[in-house]
This record gives C-alpha cells, sequence and structure tokens, in this order.
C-alpha cells in the first residue's frame, strides 16, 4: 500500500466524513500495520489485538468529525487505539489485580540488549506480561505517559503504577535471561 500524500488523505477523509464504505476501506487498509502495532502491545494475542483495532476504527469512523485536520492523523488515531485498548482492559479485567504498593526507586533498561531483539521479539515478549504489567509497561515506556497519567487513566493510584512497571521490568529481564541474549544481566542495573 502506498503512503498517502496530505492531499488524498484529507480526499479519504473526507470520503469517510460522508459515510463513503471504500474511503473507509481505503482508510483502514492504509492504517491497519501502523493501529495493529499499537493494539499488539496491550493484548496478549492477534486475535484481541484485532478486536480493539476493530472497535477502534468504529470509533475513528463515528468520531471523525472531531478530528483537527491541522495536526497530524496518526497522532489522532494512536490516541483512539489506546484509549480503545485501555477500555477493553477495564471491561475485561477486575481491579484487584492491582497492588498498591510503593516502590523504591525506577529501573532503567539498557538499550544495548533491547536493541538485539527484532520488533516482533520484544512485543512477544511484552504481550507475554500480564494484562495490568503489559498496559503499565506499554504506556510509560513505550507511550511515554508519567506515572501520575497511568494511575488516571487506569484508576489506580501513583504507588500501583511504579509497582507494575518494577514488576514488568522484572519478568521481561527473567524472560530474557532465559532466551539467553549476551549482556541480559545488564538490563535495568
Amino acid at each position: 500500500m502506498p503512503e498517502y500524500n496530505s492531499a488524498v488523505l484529507q480526499e479519504l477523509l473526507d470520503g469517510c466524513l460522508q459515510k463513503n464504505r471504500r474511503s473507509q476501506e481505503l482508510l483502514y487498509k492504509q492504517f491497519y500495520g501502523y493501529a495493529m502495532s499499537i493494539c499488539l502491545r496491550y493484548t496478549r494475542s492477534r486475535e484481541e489485538a484485532k478486536e480493539i483495532l476493530n472497535d477502534g476504527f468504529l470509533k475513528v469512523f463515528t468520531k471523525l468529525e472531531s478530528f483537527d485536520a491541522s495536526r497530524p492523523f496518526k497522532t489522532w488515531l494512536s490516541r483512539i487505539m489506546i484509549n480503545t485498548a485501555l477500555d477493553h482492559y477495564r471491561q475485561e479485567v477486575r481491579r484487584d489485580v492491582f497492588d498498591d504498593v510503593e516502590v523504591a526507586e525506577q529501573v532503567s533498561v539498557d538499550e544495548t540488549v533491547i536493541s538485539k531483539l527484532s520488533h516482533e521479539e520484544l512485543i512477544g515478549l511484552i504481550q507475554r506480561l500480564t494484562p495490568a504489567y503489559r498496559l503499565v509497561f506499554s504506556l510509560s515506556v513505550i507511550d511515554g505517559y508519567t506515572h501520575e497519567e497511568i494511575a488516571e487513566q487506569l484508576n489506580i493510584s501513583v504507588g500501583a503504577s511504579k509497582s507494575n512497571l518494577s514488576r514488568a521490568r522484572e519478568k521481561l529481564r527473567d524472560m530474557l535471561s532465559k532466551i539467553n541474549i549476551d549482556d541480559y544481566d545488564r538490563v535495568a542495573r
């Protein structure tokens, strides 16, 4: 699928606003890979990610009137996909999954280990985390949210956000050590 320039994208968006099915299909196909990569970060399976992706695109098509064309479409689409994943999470997971434990210090990930993994391998490891750990890790490390923002989004305490991030990183370190990556012992020291 070719990369669309802004004029072609605007034409597609205009078609979508008019409920043109062909425009909706083309927009979906054009941004499927990008949106799916976001959804995969928040789920355990491709099927679950596809469900979130489809729900997200439904929101895109119903809320397209609120899109500010002076801003990047991908940023707006990303926000919708992340919020849809969070909504899905809230519906599926009970709140008692979270432990309200304070964490003494933050742990950082060593980029040399991560750089040895392919994108698919890294996403695969993240998908193996529990839902609570996966969400906090993705929101913090990948999407750049603060613990305060994560706590507000997930309706948990800042301490629970910090704890879940710390535990997610510990689980990832354990997984990395099991796949025998050189220098795994340097992760998050």
